[in-house]
């Protein structure tokens, strides 16, 4: 889809590029989830897919000591590195959330960066989908 995109002088905008808060490194196996919490349906929550899934939480927090910067200004800054036509446009309620997250512009991935995180992303597995089955049935996706 990217490439059409491209072709075609379309801008992307990816939603919840910090995967629900997961990839802010605040959230662990142990974490728990306000009852009415969207996240408490989605398998990708699950405590054994969080434990699971930690190793791309551990491989963005190393990025982000080595850049000092928080694991949720790698994500967004490795998504701002991609294409300049890729918005991301994470989601808070928070003003300090907010700041941390426009931070995210000030972080410079160097090319040997990014290719340290693909080739570091592409051996992670993630485990659990990351909508709940009937949502992806009504979707789609």
């Amino acid at each position: 889809m990217l490439p059409v995109l491209e072709e075609l002088g379309i801008g992307f905008v990816p939603y919840s590029p910090l995967g629900k808060g997961y990839l802010t490194g605040k959230i662990d196996e142990n974490t728990k989830f306000d009852s009415t919490d969207f996240r408490n349906v989605v398998p990708r929550f699950t405590p054994e897919a969080r434990k699971a899934n930690h190793a791309l939480v551990d491989l963005l927090r190393k990025i982000a000591e080595r850049k000092k910067a928080t694991p949720a200004q790698i994500a967004i800054a490795w998504l701002l590195a991609q294409k300049p036509w890729i918005v991301p446009i994470p989601g808070t309620t928070k003003l300090e959330r907010l700041k941390e997250n426009l931070g995210a512009v000030q972080v410079e991935l160097t090319p040997d960066d990014l290719r340290d995180i693909d080739s570091a992303s592409s051996k992670i597995k993630l485990e659990g989908a990351r909508y709940p089955e009937k949502l992806e049935q009504m979707t789609g996706r």
